[in-house]
């Protein structure tokens, strides 16, 4: 299926179109350069893990200043998981658009014919940078360098399995992080941040905490070690304390890493004249106190989705702020580009509204709109007093924020008027989502380095995954001649590549051969040095995982190979495997030195 067929320009998309235009608000106009931008998302925070939101468990001063100081969303929504909230920020337009169907093998890309907010506010003349987690496609141009974003530090996949000194991407190539991982991605925005202090800069810190593996520096977990929980879920027998202290703990040093970025804005003279926009990309990623909503991550109730959305912009802004009207992450990119000026002229149609009149006080009532949650085939919708859930029951949020008792029979009106709106929210944007043909692509210009990780593999035979969830995972149990690994690729320019394959193999096992095979090229290489390093994670992790481990995977120069221009597997198997099995594989990487013809028909 092609990226266009899921665009059908239908009845519910023109409505919503009317409505963005009709409440697109131009910014005040004062003199000056144009606003930065400084964009904070937090991974797997629930809206009450805050204390500005009244949780009492812990202290988020510097999270909570954004809102003493600029304005507060009372109901602001994203989607139920990572992936799909990212796109819908990237591009303003739902998650299923774009193609984004999954979190990890390919499922959480966005389609290459969508634009950015990225490229929307480069193309204004900003420098643009992205730091910390990405999870919208690896290889170039899916990669952040693709997607309007002029430097990159972080890493691409859905979740990461260490967060101490880890292996990480800084525009395109592999490097070393620096301690603890969100430090280090704050570090690397506020070089970048002083570094284009004399131009409009677009800086986006897309945090990975406190997503799971909790791991957190002792500083941050010893006042939580042994804390008193205060609040607790509403069913509190359904609660983790442990996972809640450490979610805490995570909390906290994401507080404090925004109030290193909120001084370096003011250190620099640049507080008075940047926008800060804080939110997160889904409810929290376990039972613990949310204001009593229902769901959490994954879900399509109030408590899955239900985010906060705080933004500052000092004499803009007023402080203090507090809007009624509900928003989605798909409203960003218009609010945003609103605020500074920037023209969406040549942008696909948004689905996604302006809400700079609310923010800027030219506007107090909200207006009547609806927003829809959707994973996995579950659907739910949203009005400024309403949901609609996914089994299709009514509830009033403004008497019943806790989604606790339907109120379908006695508003059927209502409940009939929103099951026809998912319905055909449905039929224009679901069908054939999960038909994913899409190959990786391999070999551009821009980014010579392709790394097509384990997690974006097929396998067959005896080969096993390190973990069922493939995001961060590895391969193992390589034993048998006859099982193969194989990536669906586009290779995009012909020529030579360094083939590299980052691997673990105990000194026993040493001496297989491997073969690379792409169309009718070969590459044989072999396996000549032990390297069998300890798994990494457990003396980092506050409580047990259920991701899968990590190693220091080795690169292991296979060879060069001459890739002709075009579409097929790419595959590894064993031409002989003389001990328990083959190898450990992380990582197969591509390299190309050299080139020749040009892209494919059709390519961007």
């Amino acid at each position: 299926m092609t990226p266009k067929s899921r665009i059908p320009g239908r009845r519910l998309r023109r409505a919503w179109a009317w409505l963005a235009i009709a409440l697109t608000g131009a910014p005040s106009a004062r003199p000056g350069p144009p606003p930065n931008v400084l964009v904070i998302l937090a991974d797997d925070q629930g809206w009450g893990d805050l204390s500005l939101h009244g949780n009492g468990n812990l202290d988020t001063p510097h999270i909570d200043s954004l809102a003493r100081d600029g304005a507060s969303f009372e109901r602001f929504f994203v989607q139920p998981v990572c992936s799909p909230t990212r796109a819908e920020f990237l591009t303003g337009r739902y998650h299923p658009r774009g193609g984004v169907h999954s979190t990890s093998s390919g499922g959480e890309r966005l389609d290459l014919d969508e634009r950015t907010i990225a490229d929307a506010f480069r193309a204004a003349g900003y420098v643009t940078g992205a730091f910390g987690k990405w999870h919208n496609g690896t290889q170039y141009p899916y990669h952040p360098r693709g997607r309007g974003f002029d430097e990159f530090h972080g890493f691409c996949s859905g979740h990461w399995g260490n967060y101490f000194d880890p292996v990480l991407d800084h525009n395109g190539e592999i490097v070393r992080g620096r301690g603890y991982l969100p430090d280090d991605v704050t570090d690397q925005a506020m070089r970048f941040l002083e570094t284009h202090r004399a131009r409009p800069f677009f800086c986006y810190v897309p945090y990975n905490i406190p997503h799971s593996p909790m791991q957190v520096p002792e500083r941050f977990f010893a006042p939580f070690a042994d804390h008193a929980l205060a609040q607790r879920h509403r069913e509190p027998d359904r609660e983790d304390p442990a996972f809640t202290r450490a979610a805490l703990a995570m909390t906290a040093n994401l507080d404090w890493n925004v109030g290193r970025l909120l001084d370096r804005l003011r250190a620099l003279a640049l507080a008075d004249n940047t926008i800060v926009v804080y939110f997160s990309d889904n409810g929290p990623n376990s039972w613990r106190w949310n204001g009593g909503m229902k769901g959490r991550k994954g879900s399509t109730d109030e408590g899955g989705v239900r985010s906060p959305l705080l933004l500052r912009w000092p004499g803009q802004i007023p402080a203090g702020s507090r809007v009624q009207q509900i928003g989605g992450a798909i409203d960003l990119l218009p609010t945003l580009a609103g605020l500074a000026g920037i023209p969406l002229g040549d942008h696909p149609p948004l689905d996604g509204m302006s809400l700079t009149p609310w923010l800027l006080g030219h506007r107090a009532r909200p207006v009547e709109r609806m927003l829809f949650a959707h994973w996995n085939g579950r659907v739910s919708v949203r009005t400024q007093r309403h949901r609609l859930d996914a089994g299709g029951e009514l509830f009033d949020l403004a008497a019943d924020p806790g989604q606790r008792t339907p109120v379908t029979e006695r508003h059927p009106e209502v409940a009939g008027r929103l099951r026809q709106a998912v319905a055909e929210w449905r039929a224009e944007l679901l069908p054939g989502l999960t038909d994913d043909s899409r190959p990786f692509p391999v070999g551009y210009q821009e980014m010579p380095l392709t790394r097509l990780p384990a997690r974006d593999a097929q396998f067959s035979g005896d080969i096993k995954r390190s973990n069922r969830f493939p995001n961060d995972s590895y391969l193992t149990n390589w034993a048998r001649l006859d099982d193969r690994i194989t990536w669906d690729v586009e290779v995009h320019t012909s020529g030579t590549y360094i083939a590299e394959l980052w691997y673990a193999c105990p000194p026993a096992d040493v001496g297989a051969t491997i073969e690379l095979a792409f169309a009718d090229r070969r590459l044989v290489g072999a396996v000549v040095e032990a390297h069998d390093p300890p798994r990494l994670g457990e003396a980092h992790d506050r409580i047990p995982r259920a991701e899968s481990y990590v190693k220091d995977f080795k690169a292991l120069r296979l060879g060069e190979i001459e890739l002709p221009r075009g579409r097929g597997g790419l595959t590894l198997r064993a031409l002989r495997i003389p001990g328990r099995q083959a190898m450990e594989l992380r990582l197969l990487t591509l390299r190309l030195t050299g080139s020749g013809g040009g892209p494919p028909e059709g390519d961007r």
